[in-house]
């Protein structure tokens, strides 16, 4: 019995150009694309809609302008498609499961650290730990701060706003004369 993202048929549906043939550039128009992919420029744009991998930029007058690396997972996005028989919904899987792969893996603070590195991030965080306290705490409550550090130096004002065109300011003015 076939899994649930598994291919459904493998065969070799045509010649697929290796990234190796892509021309040295730095953009690509989707016709292009096309070319190298094999496929109508439509296709191109229904597999972006469905494979969030595949999203190449768009220039001043909204034209897609592909990368290499754009070009490259429509070509492995294709494979998946047509030689490896994939569904989308499978091919997406896929794509998403490469992609968890290449990611760097961090690791946990303190795994693989020699004794010696681990006591001293720790000794870091404790002091890092105590600034964070001491700066959390009003400042007449800092031990040999200032008193008059207590008190704020500047007040904030909010500036005055400018009477509109047509708008009378708010300075009074005697109307008698």
């Amino acid at each position: 019995m076939m899994g649930h993202h598994e291919p459904i048929r493998r065969s070799n549906h045509g010649s697929t150009t290796p990234a190796s043939e892509i021309p040295d550039k730095l953009y690509f128009r989707i016709g292009e694309v096309a070319r190298l992919c094999e496929v109508p420029a439509y296709v191109l744009r229904f597999w972006e809609s469905e494979f969030p991998q595949l999203k190449p930029n768009k220039g001043g007058t909204g034209q897609r302008l592909y990368r290499r690396r754009d070009v490259e997972m429509a070509l492995r996005v294709k494979t998946l498609l047509y030689d490896e028989g994939y569904t989308i919904p499978g091919a997406r899987q896929v794509l998403k499961s490469e992609f968890r792969l290449k990611e760097p893996q961090l690791a946990l603070p303190g795994a693989d650290l020699p004794a010696s590195d681990a006591k001293q991030l720790r000794g870091l965080r404790r002091e890092l730990q105590s600034i964070a306290t001491l700066l959390a705490r009003p400042m007449d409550k800092i031990p040999g701060a200032p008193k008059s550090a207590a008190t704020p130096v500047h007040t904030i004002r909010t500036p005055r706003r400018a009477p509109a065109r047509g708008e009378s300011p708010d300075i009074p003015f005697d109307t008698t004369e």
